[in-house]
């Protein structure tokens, strides 16, 4: 087999990112369609997308289990497969328990993705002397990005949610298998390399509170940032995806932008500003549903959220006694729940008073990552 070098293997690793966000965004601009399809109510709709979620919990383990009998790039092959399965799937669902049931695999199978070409990604940086991690999580927005202005042209011509699963996942399901060649072959993971479920010490809980409340917001925008344009903004459903859609650029520009903002002003400034920017944000969602004002406002929350985890993660490995594998961990375990738990909870509480009061109240996460930055350590 033909040795792969350092540039191979980044490219090929960055398509594997790009299929993960492209698949997950496609699903997500999609939403308000199926839940309109299913006649879902604010709170159903909640319940139905805790299976993403469940599955992804459930999963942990087994992809701990198989990264220590297998390489990643195996993995991480058989996860992009079943995820594109389960994506494709997904357009086909005409019951509530069908969506539940494929949700809960589309969830089992983006963990095992995304754990495996993160483990790559590792592999990849240490073939380099510079930074270079950051780039992926880049691609992955720009992929969120793609789907989600796809997404948004394909219900202005009424395309129903099914061929559109179908052929973005038979061509996300090509660019991974071209690319697994490229991938590094890197040996199964040691025994109890990555836990599935560590919890922080009290001294790095601040700052799996901080990647909690930041992830929080993250999948909050996912889930429903299209459905609040379409019920709070009352934008028509052949738009709402637009709010989705500057939410990712934002996202995107912060990311490839993260670097050297960081090198200017420094970890914790920019921590406070993307604290800051997510609760201006959601408030003038909140506050002020008007179509571009609201969209101003997702574009903050964009910019906020965009680099919060590289920066957490980096400080936190910098002030802890453990390794950086393990404060990564145990951080990412708190953070993850955030991101997992919380925004099918806005389903709950938007049925008991409304969109804008589950927005408003997402805002207040902002304005507790100020609070616990101000807290950590000078660098």
């Amino acid at each position: 087999m033909e040795e792969v070098t350092p540039k191979q293997a980044r490219v090929a690793i960055a398509l594997f990112f790009f299929v993960s966000g492209f698949g997950f965004s496609t699903w997500a601009s999609r939403i308000p369609t199926i839940q309109h399809q299913l006649g879902l109510n604010e709170a159903e709709l909640g319940g139905v997308l805790l299976a993403l979620p469940t599955g992804l919990m459930l999963t942990l383990p087994v992809t701990g289990l198989l990264l220590r009998r297998f390489s990643s790039r195996q993995v991480m092959l058989v996860g992009a497969i079943l995820y594109n399965v389960a994506l494709a799937l997904l357009g086909f669902a005409a019951h509530t328990w069908q969506l539940v049931a494929l949700l809960f695999c589309f969830g089992s199978s983006r963990n095992l993705l995304n754990i495996s070409m993160n483990a790559q990604s590792v592999g990849v940086q240490a073939q380099y002397d510079r930074s270079i991690i950051a780039t992926f999580h880049g691609v992955w927005s720009v992929a969120g990005f793609a789907a989600a202005a796809v997404g948004a042209a394909l219900i202005r011509e009424r395309v129903a949610p099914a061929p559109h699963f179908a052929v973005v996942a038979l061509l996300l399901t090509a660019v991974a298998l071209y690319n697994y060649r490229h991938s590094l072959a890197l040996p199964p993971a040691p025994e109890e390399r990555r836990p599935g479920f560590s919890w922080p010490s009290a001294d790095l809980l601040k700052f799996g509170i901080i990647a909690f409340a930041s992830m929080a917001c993250e999948g909050t925008m996912y889930d429903w940032s299209s459905i609040y344009f379409n019920k709070a903004v009352l934008m028509p459903k052949e738009d709402a995806a637009l709010g989705f859609a500057a939410y990712m650029v934002a996202m995107t520009v912060g990311r490839f932008a993260g670097d050297p903002l960081t090198n200017r002003f420094g970890v914790k400034p920019l921590l406070q500003y993307s604290g800051l920017l997510i609760l201006v944000g959601l408030l003038l969602a909140a506050l002020l549903p008007l179509p571009v004002v609201a969209g101003l406002g997702f574009v903050l929350v964009g910019l906020g959220v965009s680099c919060v985890i590289p920066m957490v993660f980096g400080m936190a490995g910098r002030s802890s006694a453990l390794s950086s594998g393990s404060t990564i961990a145990a951080v990412s375990t708190v953070g993850y729940f955030g991101f997992l738990v919380v925004p099918p909870v806005v389903g709950f509480i938007a049925e008991a008073a409304n969109l804008r009061w589950s927005f408003a109240l997402m805002a207040l996460l902002g304005a507790v990552m100020v609070g616990l930055v101000r807290r950590l350590p000078n660098e």
